[in-house]
């Protein structure tokens, strides 16, 4: 009988380090497949340099079959401390902040703009991310160490491989939201409401919260309202992922988001960086109530500056913000 619980363990030792070994092996060629980087490559450190902040800017953009397909029109700047036990810092950026884009070019475009144009003029999407994310550190007067860019098919199912996230509407609000994410085939527009409290979303629903817009609610109906509903799925969305029960759903997840998301991190190095708790305190909207002003380009379009066109003030507001010491208005 002890023969046969001594086979037992072994086998059962056995059968956790095949798991392990496979999970290892997957799990690595996931992370070369979205980076081209080794599951446990770790650059931080060596990105960081001397810097007291590791940021990584989070762009999500429509992809194929979209109007406008790699306009980013979610912008998320996410920072936590190399040292310390502080909280992850978000600052969400409109996208009709007005930036030079190519940094030197003497280019001026509204920021959802740099990563497609710089597609549109013969870049590869890893090189368009490397350029707005430079362009991007320009502009907010902070290093930009990594990037992260995800389609919308790739939100909607990290959310249902995840099966769904718990978010807390702030307020009771209707909204309208496409019919087709291609205008071409379906131009019109359709009416979503979401009620005040917490509510289980899939990726559809996900998506819809994130990108419902002209609403009569003047905080939801504005481009700033719909960043700080995508802040909250995002950490709606980090909190799933990081909690334990969510292990066996670890390769689901991967299959799920394989083939919509690029990152220049390994896998080891978004677990780092995503693992930090987000402190309200440093998650900021850049808005008109804080260090923005609406304005017109000179050819026309809707823009937003600096007040004043203080770029250093903006800077500045920034690096208080993701240091948890502002006291101006978020």
């Amino acid at each position: 009988m002890r023969r046969f619980i001594k086979l037992g363990v072994v086998l059962g030792v056995l059968l956790l380090v095949v798991v392990g070994v496979m999970g290892a092996t997957r799990l690595n060629s996931f992370s070369k497949a979205i980076s081209g980087k080794g599951l446990m490559t770790s650059e931080i450190a060596k990105r960081a340099g001397n810097a007291d902040r590791f940021n990584v800017l989070v762009l999500g953009y429509g992809g194929k079959d979209h109007g406008g397909a790699n306009l980013t029109d979610s912008i998320l700047l996410y920072s936590i401390p190399m040292e310390g036990g502080e909280g992850a810092g978000q600052i969400s950026v409109p996208r009709d902040l007005w930036i030079e884009s190519p940094v030197g070019s003497d280019a001026y475009r509204k920021v959802n703009a740099a990563y497609s144009t710089a597609i549109a003029t013969g870049a590869s999407p890893r090189r368009a991310a490397d350029v707005a994310a430079k362009s991007m550190g320009a502009a907010l007067g902070v290093p930009v160490h990594g990037w992260l860019t995800v389609d919308f098919d790739g939100f909607r199912d990290l959310v249902d491989a995840i099966g769904g996230v718990e978010v807390d509407v702030q307020r009771t609000f209707t909204a309208r939201y496409p019919r087709n994410d291609d205008p071409s085939v379906d131009h019109r527009w359709t009416t979503v409401k979401f009620e005040k409290g917490p509510q289980e979303m899939d990726g559809e629903t996900a998506i819809r919260y994130a990108r419902a817009r002209y609403s009569a609610n003047p905080v939801e109906g504005s481009d700033f309202g719909r960043a700080a509903r995508q802040q909250r799925l995002v950490s709606a969305i980090k909190a799933k992922l990081l909690s334990p029960a969510e292990v066996l759903r670890g390769f689901a997840v991967a299959d799920a988001v394989q083939d919509d998301v690029r990152t220049n991190l390994s896998v080891s190095d978004l677990a780092r960086v995503f693992r930090h708790r987000t402190d309200p305190e440093r998650s900021v909207v850049l808005n008109e109530n804080n260090v923005l002003v609406a304005g017109t380009s000179s050819d026309g379009q809707y823009i937003l500056m600096p007040r004043g066109q203080d770029w250093g003030a903006l800077r500045r507001f920034v690096r208080s913000s993701l240091r948890g010491t502002t006291t101006a208005r978020k």
